[in-house]
């Protein structure tokens, strides 16, 4: 053992920069792993692969003993993911979930091999954070569950970014959101942001990591409920008992088997790419507007490589009046400094002379250009609205076609919306009164899959005159649109004691996500006796 330990010694004296490594940790006390699931749950497979029939087979075998890392510790020094395997602390537990979401990412080996090799650029980082704060190394894999380790993820719940942060807890844990730039896709600060997420749900369940990974993904509202439940119950209350939404019953499960399945990858013959222990990227500041493409070339990076790192910029340039972190290569930081040291700041944003016509205004000015009434009036000196017919103005723009910033909001919408895919592409333009449930039911389509289709969530807010397209199965779904009018009927239906959004849903045939859409509530919410709402139902069904 003392020549083990000497031996690490000398591997973290020799690393320099390299994160630390050290002998395998004791599990953490979690009550539930004594305690096996009832019954057999739903199992959604990871957004990134293809959805499929789970069956159930014979039960694997975990073995709870650690795997011994003799060799590993002199791995771990050099590839992250070995450093991640020998600092789990979290243990197996012995259940029908579990088993289940190991199996299916056990039988998918391209999958594991695709998301390993994409967490390339921000494994260090989310590692070196996890250490620092003493915190399960398993959570570096939670943003497989969460995102795939896809920095441009948005789901149908709004939430966006690789830890798939909702806007509000996105702006609760300090990452700002506006036309410019979202913090949620922020790879450096959506990290730190995650982190200090989990460990405020870790101190608030009493140091229970899984009821904290669990309350990461439902809310801490739907856990502390479920808790109190089975409390008044006389019920055990680790994760395992608990009565939580069915994504979450998986979410846990997941995190759990893929970190066991990195713990035997031998045995499963999976291929977890090989990632350096050495940073990745370096945060230059930059202390004012910058077009992204003049930052991409001062740094000597293609556009792609350059979104790779700094997936959060919404259009063509950073924020303007400030400083902006970006995250370039560590070869290429000392170009990137370089090149802002000779170029000032008044030539890092290109402008174009324009002469302001009849009609115009600074807002009407802006969306033409893409850019906004804040921008032009800082610009050109200009206070409150008030322009003038005739007189030019400087519009910053960007330097080139809006096709080379192949990651903004615009082309990522553009290439969502011309993807081919089966039926019969419509564009249509947004009235007065429409909404993703009207459309899908006009068109026949799914709300969630309308919305993925110019990436958006069914819970977004449309605004009129906003192009959509609609992928139909027919060109009859159009047609019927007054027979599907004359079927449904709006109702306001008044909540009485025992209601709940489930119970209502199935009383009339419509669903939840609908109910939440329709009336704008927070589904974690209670409903109120008296409380109103309105849905629209289907007449001719029987109730």
């Amino acid at each position: 053992m003392r020549k083990l330990v000497v031996a690490l010694s000398l591997v973290s004296v020799l690393s320099g920069c390299k994160l630390a490594t050290q002998a395998p940790a004791k599990p953490l006390p979690e009550d539930s792993h004594t305690v096996p699931a009832q019954q057999t749950q739903v199992i959604v497979p990871p957004t990134d692969a293809p959805a499929q029939q789970q069956q159930w087979v014979d039960e694997l075998e975990i073995v709870e003993s650690p795997v011994t890392f003799t060799q590993e510790h002199t791995a771990a020094a050099d590839n992250l993911w070995w450093l991640v395997r020998s600092q789990m602390k979290l243990a197996t537990p012995d259940n029908k979930r579990f088993h289940s979401q190991r199996r299916w990412y056990a039988r998918h080996p391209g999958y594991i091999k695709r998301v390993s090799e994409r967490a390339r650029p921000y494994l260090y980082h989310i590692v070196q954070e996890l250490q620092k704060r003493d915190m399960p190394m398993e959570l570096a894999l939670l943003p497989i569950v969460e995102s795939a380790f896809d920095p441009f993820a948005y789901s149908h719940g709004r939430a966006s970014g690789m830890w798939q942060f909702i806007p509000e807890t996105g702006k609760r844990f300090g990452l700002h959101q506006n036309w410019w730039y979202d913090g949620r896709r922020d790879v450096y600060y959506s990290t730190l942001a995650a982190l200090d997420f989990l460990q405020y749900l870790e101190k608030r369940f009493k140091g229970n990591w899984l009821h904290a990974i669990a309350a990461y993904n439902s809310g801490e509202g739907h856990v502390s409920r479920a808790i109190r439940k089975n409390k008044k119950k006389n019920k055990p209350t680790d994760f395992w008992s608990l009565k939580l939404p069915k994504e979450t019953e998986a979410y846990v499960p997941k995190l759990l088997a893929l970190a066991d399945l990195l713990r035997h990858y031998q045995k499963e013959n999976l291929t977890w790419a090989a990632i350096p222990n050495e940073p990745y990227f370096a945060k230059v500041t930059v202390d004012s507007q910058i077009d992204l493409a003049i930052a991409a070339d001062m740094a000597q990076l293609s556009m792609d490589e350059f979104y790779t790192l700094n997936p959060a910029f919404n259009h063509w340039a950073t924020e303007p009046k400030r400083s902006t972190d970006i995250l370039v290569p560590v070869a290429h930081e000392q170009h990137l400094v370089d090149a802002l040291a000779k170029v000032p700041a008044n030539e890092r944003i290109a402008f174009k002379r324009y002469v302001i016509k009849q009609g115009d205004s600074l807002l009407k000015i802006a969306k033409k250009f893409k850019t906004t009434p804040a921008l032009l009036r800082s610009s050109n000196g200009i206070r409150g609205n008030t322009i003038r017919a005739g007189k030019a103005i400087l519009i910053p723009t960007a330097t080139y076609k809006s096709g080379n910033y192949s990651k903004s909001s615009e082309q990522r919408l553009a290439a969502k919306q011309n993807r081919k895919r089966k039926g019969n592409k419509t564009t249509i333009r947004i009235q007065k009164g429409d909404s993703f449930w009207t459309l899908s039911r006009k068109h026949k389509v799914g709300m969630r899959e309308l919305a993925a289709w110019n990436n958006m969530a069914p819970t977004d807010p449309l605004k009129i005159g906003q192009k959509l397209v609609v992928w139909s199965k027919s060109s009859k779904a159009v047609a019927s649109t007054s027979r599907i009018k004359n079927k449904t009927r709006k109702i306001r239906y008044k909540v009485r004691k025992g209601d709940s959004l489930a119970r209502i849903a199935s009383k009339f045939r419509v669903r939840v996500a609908d109910l939440v859409s329709w009336n704008k509530i927070n589904p974690s919410r209670y409903l109120q006796p008296g409380q109103a709402l309105t849905l629209f139902v289907d007449i001719t069904r029987q109730y």
